[in-house]
């Protein structure tokens, strides 16, 4: 036969795995046999784990570690105009941002004197090469200077901001508002202050706990072990920061992903230890078993979030795969301390698990046995309309995804009252020639005029002509040439600001139609360069390759699961659900974000576009947690298929074993991101709203409706493998 569905025989086989006396030889194999080592020494794990925190946290402090959100893109446009800009006018390409001064009654000019010193501090500041003549708004209440810098100003540090106070001191004493804007965001933007969204999280996961197992004890052991386990990772993501440069959001991001699994997979190991103690066996028994069938699940599930993580440098991007990489890290010290100081815990506490106890103890299947048999026998019986039901909400989810934008959030989303919001607000409002939300972005046209034969004066009054007929051109200096004679240089500033959808269509036109147009013949060749032009560039890049990532993450998710369950038609079933449980999530994104509904509740003051490489992270970041549940669920699916043959009572027993503790583990997920919610940083704040939604999503609609309803509808055909590459597929057992 060609083919074959994996149905072991209900009789004979099935009673001699259902048999006890075998359950301590598998469960001295493997990760049965680690569990139940640290069950047994748990004093020396737990030290171990300790001693291993102090040691990451204090590597940490001593590794001193970056993060930088600049991003190369090698063989962009923009790239190309910067590479022509620092070798024929350095002084234009080199770092800067602008100081801006505000009068609040009167005109900047009327505080000359101080305006002056203030110039010249500047300009004597370490790393300072130019600093230029003030540009004054039409009313003369708002003037910005341009500072430019001969080093990186990611590299400056936050400290820097102190000797730019102490420099623009003279004007403050003379009655003038000073903020800092552009690049310079860079050096005043203090880093993410997460900390009270982490302690939100870890309360709320508490109080789920607390209701879900009704005893203080084990509610406390997955916590305290989730944070030992994300604490380390975090130490180890630090030091690995001292050489590899990560993206200021990397270690919030870490944080929470890592802190969601770590306590979802301390949850799971937990409630299948209880419920061994309840059927009768030893604590090191309980352990050892719980290690060897639930820890499987949590090693494959942990595995998936990784490969999903590390598949981000398929995209080609450093910036975008180190977040990945920093994530990675953090669940596998997570999963490792689940596997190793949960089973210590556990054993340390034993049968004591439930003594400060608010309720009395219920069995993981006997509470299901309940309610949630009568559920599976609703849904089996109906299960075209629930697969329906749960199809039209994820639709309806998914629906705002086909308006998506991507873009930059500009510093008109920072939080009001900071500087660089400040600053950009003044530069917005202010009236005069050259300012209005703009000049916030300014764009720099370099043409490469090397090597022609036609004149440059011509050349130039052509480029001239051409950018004044430009709709959204406010704007633009004097096309000059540079000392060599090499380049044209030119610097725009659009209608409309950095994040507007016009200012990315002004950034094609000109690139497509005005300048190619202008220079049709000439052999002089113009690039578009700056933080704009670059943001566009990225953009771009992102959603090219995003498709490719996509890709990987399906295939290897489907080779993983296909090892691990033996079949063919489960993992695509899983990978179809997760696209849509992807999908679903974006529109929600979509409507918050881009389309404004309830932005004010997440501190925002405008809608703004969905930032360019989030629904690239959020894909591999859903998929791979979506993957968690589908694994706890489906391995006691599986446990139940192997041990019945019959599909039906495996997919119920399945959801009766597991529908309580998922919803539990998503609850507790949901908020520890929603918690983050509250970072001050735009970026998070989507990411952990993206997640919530999807993880809450998947625990609900996908997990307890989608695929127990697939799954009865497809009955034994979910197990079909064909026999001949069953026999070449390694043995993975989840």
């Amino acid at each position: 036969m060609a083919r074959s569905l994996q149905h072991p025989p209900a009789s004979k086989g099935a009673d001699k795995a259902a048999r006890p006396a075998t359950e301590p030889a598998a469960d001295r194999r493997g990760l049965g046999r680690l569990g139940g080592f640290c069950a047994r020494h748990p004093a020396v794990v737990i030290a171990v784990w300790l001693l291993a925190l102090l040691a990451a946290l204090a590597g940490r402090h001593l590794a001193a570690p970056t993060f930088s959100d600049q991003v190369s893109l090698p063989g962009s446009d923009s790239r190309a105009g910067a590479d022509l800009l620092a070798v024929s006018m350095p002084e234009a390409g080199r770092p800067g941002g602008k100081v801006v001064f505000h009068s609040g009654s009167g005109a900047v000019a009327d505080q000359r004197p101080a305006l002056e010193r203030t110039l010249a501090d500047l300009r004597d500041l370490p790393h300072v090469t130019a600093v230029s003549s003030p540009v004054t708004s039409g009313d003369g209440r708002t003037a910005y200077t341009a500072v430019s810098f001969d080093e990186q100003l990611r590299n400056l540090g936050h400290g820097y901001t102190g000797r730019l106070d102490e420099a623009t001191r003279p004007a403050r004493a003379a009655g003038l508002d000073v903020a800092y804007g552009g690049d310079l965001d860079q050096v005043v933007r203090a880093p993410a202050d997460d900390e009270l969204s982490e302690g939100v999280g870890v309360l709320t996961a508490l109080v789920i706990l607390l209701l879900a197992f009704g005893s203080v004890l084990a509610a406390l052991l997955p916590l305290i072990t989730a944070l030992i386990g994300v604490g380390a990772g975090l130490g180890i993501v630090g030091i690995v920061a001292a050489t590899l440069s990560f993206a200021t959001s990397a270690t919030t991001l870490a944080g929470m992903i890592g802190l969601g699994v770590g306590i979802d997979y301390a949850l799971f190991l937990t409630t299948r230890y209880r419920q061994d103690l309840i059927d009768g066996r030893d604590p090191a028994e309980a352990a050892a078993r719980t290690a060897h069938t639930t820890g499987r699940a949590v090693l494959v599930a942990a595995l998936t979030v990784a490969v999903a993580m590390l598949s981000l440098y398929a995209c080609g991007l450093t910036f975008i795969g180190r977040i990945g990489l920093a994530a990675t890290l953090a669940v596998v010290v997570t999963a490792a301390a689940a596997l190793t100081l949960v089973p210590a815990a556990l054993g340390l506490v034993g049968r004591r698990i439930d003594r400060f106890r608010l309720r009395r103890p219920v069995a993981e299947g006997t509470a299901a046995a309940g309610g949630r048999n009568r559920y599976a026998d609703l849904v089996a019986r109906r299960p075209w309309t629930f697969l329906a039901v749960g199809v039209a909400v994820l639709g309806v989810c998914s629906l705002p995804l086909l308006s998506i934008r991507l873009g930059h959030v500009d510093a008109g989303a920072d939080r009001p009252g900071s500087s660089t919001r400040t600053a950009y607000d003044w530069i917005k409002h202010a009236d005069g020639k050259g300012f209005g939300a703009g000049a916030n972005g300014p764009i720099v046209a370099v043409v490469d005029v090397s090597g022609v034969k036609t004149d440059v004066g011509r050349i130039t009054g052509d480029v001239t002509t051409a950018l004044g007929n430009t709709h959204g051109v406010a704007a633009f200096t004097p096309v000059k040439a540079s000392a060599d004679g090499r380049i044209l240089v030119t610097t725009l500033t659009p209608t409309t600001g950095p994040q507007d959808a016009a200012t990315g269509d002004l950034l094609t036109t000109l690139s497509g139609r005005t300048l190619p147009k202008a220079l049709h013949g000439t052999g002089a060749k113009a690039h578009l360069t700056g933080t704009v032009a670059g943001q566009a560039d990225f953009r771009d890049t992102v959603g090219g390759r995003l498709p490719i990532v996509i890709g990987i993450v399906l295939v290897l998710a489907f080779l993983l699961l296909m090892t691990v369950f033996r079949s063919l038609v489960i993992p695509l079933k899983a990978v179809v659900l997760n696209l849509c449980t992807t999908a679903a999530s974006y529109g929600v994104l979509v409507a918050v974000f881009q389309w404004g509904w309830g932005d004010s509740l997440l501190g925002l003051s405008e809608p703004v576009p969905i930032e360019s490489y989030v629904p690239m992270m959020m894909f591999a970041i859903v998929f791979g947690l979506s993957m968690d549940y589908e694994i706890f669920l489906l391995s006691r699916i599986t446990e139940a298929w192997h041990r019945t043959g019959d599909n039906r009572l495996a997919v119920g027993e399945g959801l009766s074993a597991t529908a309580r503790v998922i919803s539990a583990a998503a609850f507790i997920m949901t908020a520890v991101f929603l918690s983050f919610t509250g970072s001050p940083t735009v970026v998070v704040k989507m990411l952990a709203l993206g997640l919530a939604i999807s993880v809450i999503v998947d625990a609900t609609v996908v997990r307890l409706v989608l695929v127990p309803s697939a799954m009865f509808l497809m009955g034994r055909a979910n197990w079909w493998m064909p026999r001949r590459l069953d026999r070449l597929l390694p043995r993975l057992q989840a």
